[in-house]
């Protein structure tokens, strides 16, 4: 059996790419604004003029959000932060597919938000889009990945470098790779 897999070959040159060239300008011009217009602009006090940029560019995204000048935005108009959201340093947002961020919620430096993927299951491997949802009141500590599809529900926290393929319950805390369930989450005061 493991012969014949052996002895597949695979033709990519049947791969089409679904997204569209205006697409693909659009990230060409997102590419060179964000980095003439966005990245040298680090200092707090210039926030609100990211965001600005970050809106001229379809994004949806609250001037009572925080978006760190090296944040890393794949497609501004699939983004959309409501107020006293975060995405914080270095956060790698791949997102041809929307990615959601509610009120209260962090995303913390370095975490990695992950839409698409391939169907590894045909020859050509298209591409599969799926979005991400983050609920209100939710922390993405440090290195996480999320991956396409996932909500994280209100209040839920998911560790540093825990790698989430499936939906996280509301106040749930989760860790490790793949994330588990590693408690609920309880507030004082």
């Amino acid at each position: 059996m493991i012969e014949q897999i052996n002895n597949i070959e695979v033709d990519l040159s049947k791969y089409q790419n679904r997204l569209s060239f205006g697409n693909k300008v659009g990230r060409l011009l997102w590419t060179i604004v964000h980095l003439l217009l966005i990245r040298p602009f680090t200092l707090g006090l210039f926030n609100s003029y990211r965001v600005f940029i970050f809106n001229l560019f379809g994004a949806s995204v609250s001037y009572k959000a925080t978006v760190s000048a090296n944040a890393r935005v794949w497609a501004p108009w699939n983004l959309i932060m409501e107020p006293f959201s975060c995405l914080g340093p270095n956060v790698d947002c791949y997102n041809p597919g929307c990615v959601r961020i509610g009120k209260n919620s962090t995303v913390s430096q370095k975490a990695y938000l992950c839409t698409a993927t391939h169907d590894i299951t045909l020859a050509h491997h298209p591409l599969i889009i799926s979005p991400i949802t983050i609920k209100d009141q939710v922390w993405v500590a440090a290195d996480a990945f999320i991956g396409p599809g996932v909500t994280i529900h209100q209040g839920a926290v998911v560790g540093a470098r825990a790698a989430v393929f499936k939906d996280v319950e509301g106040w749930s805390v989760v860790g490790g790779n793949p994330a588990k369930f590693i408690k609920i989450r309880q507030l004082v005061g």
